[in-house]
């Protein structure tokens, strides 16, 4: 990318209103506290995410030290470039970079520790963090062709992925979990798994309709030489 600063879209549903929240609160925040401190408070979530998970072995209740990180983690994740912003003291490059790194390890963490939990098969887990990478590898490769960062597709981005969970978590703690196993196919399943499979699928079908689409673009742009 270089010194190239690729243009934002970003039309989730929650946008609008998320873009008014995140300004209000960096408008009001210490100059003592700088863009690198939130990532570093959204890495905390993470961790108290994926540690709430863990935890979960021993009580329900710390599902929700899982649904706080995740609370956590959209503050100092969401905050840090809107701080940048307001303030005007944008690192493109350097942001970019620290960004997604951190949103990588971020997923992976939070990942683990819901695949450790017993609500979710940790092999289903495995492939919702594989259907994410998939839409972040499109992200990045589109980003760098068009020099446009998508961040949310058909309406749902970051804020709205984490809002599900926070849902799911509560699904986790309310509906009964014990002796839930299920035989599919040969395949012991818990619960739970179904509904993980069906945000996998979501994701594929996801990653499948915007690559053909994008697919025709650049077909157009980098036509077949005969």
């Amino acid at each position: 990318m270089g010194n190239k600063v690729a243009v934002r879209v970003q039309t989730s549903i929650l946008s609008k209103m998320e873009k008014k929240v995140l300004e209000w609160i960096a408008y009001r925040l210490s100059s003592r506290i700088k863009p690198d401190h939130l990532t570093g408070i959204g890495f905390i979530g993470a961790f108290l995410a994926g540690g709430g998970y863990v935890l979960s072995n021993f009580g329900k209740g710390f599902l929700w030290l899982s649904s706080f990180g995740f609370i956590i983690n959209w503050f100092g994740d969401s905050l840090d470039g809107t701080l940048a912003r307001v303030r005007k003291i944008q690192r493109p490059t350097y942001g970019f970079y620290l960004d997604h790194n951190v949103d990588a390890i971020t997923a992976m963490v939070i990942a683990i520790g819901a695949g450790i939990s017993p609500f979710v098969s940790f092999s289903v887990v495995l492939l919702i963090l594989a259907g994410y990478f998939l839409l972040c590898i499109f992200t990045y490769i589109n980003t760098y062709l068009k020099g446009t960062f998508t961040i949310s597709y058909s309406g749902l981005g970051p804020t709205e992925l984490r809002l599900g969970i926070i849902i799911i978590n509560s699904l986790f703690f309310f509906l009964p979990t014990e002796n839930s196993d299920i035989i599919f196919l040969g395949i012991t399943l818990k619960f739970f798994d179904f509904f993980a499979l069906g945000i996998v699928a979501v994701l594929i079908a996801l990653y499948l309709y915007y690559f053909f689409a994008e697919k025709k673009v650049y077909e157009k742009v980098d036509p077949p030489r005969i």
